[in-house]
């Protein structure tokens, strides 16, 4: 398995929660964990992620925080979610941003984890000319 240059490791409150939601849920694979330290290193279609129970302290969620994962498709997304029950933030909508003289495109929506980090999933929809 190849690392990705940047790999995000979250604090979660309870890590059979959060695998339950990640694993069982979105499809994450675990590639590995440590049942020692509470931790597991989870990757879907090239996005990778790192999920650690946090230890007794204070809780440093990142409020504001958008993880962007990019799938083949997001509609098999919503519909694991919808049957488990989770709440989507955000509803599928596309969106086109100007990059240079071209827009690129992507269909999104955002799901919160049990921990609240916000996860746009979403498929790229190519580019088109600025018009």
């Amino acid at each position: 398995m190849k690392f990705n240059k940047l790999i995000p490791e979250l604090e979660v409150n309870d890590l059979d929660k959060s695998l339950d939601f990640y694993v069982k849920t979105l499809g994450f694979k675990i590639e590995y964990a440590r049942p020692e330290d509470k931790f597991v290193f989870l990757s879907l279609q090239g996005s990778q992620i790192m999920i650690q129970e946090e230890k007794e302290g204070e809780s440093k969620k990142g409020a504001g925080l958008v993880f962007q994962i990019e799938v083949n498709a997001i509609e098999p997304f919503i519909k694991l979610l919808n049957q488990n029950n989770y709440n989507i933030k955000e509803q599928i909508r596309e969106r086109w941003f100007r990059k240079d003289n071209k827009l690129v495109g992507m269909k999104a929506f955002i799901v919160s984890d049990p921990d609240g980090f916000d996860l746009m999933i979403f498929e790229d929809l190519g580019e088109k000319k600025l018009s």
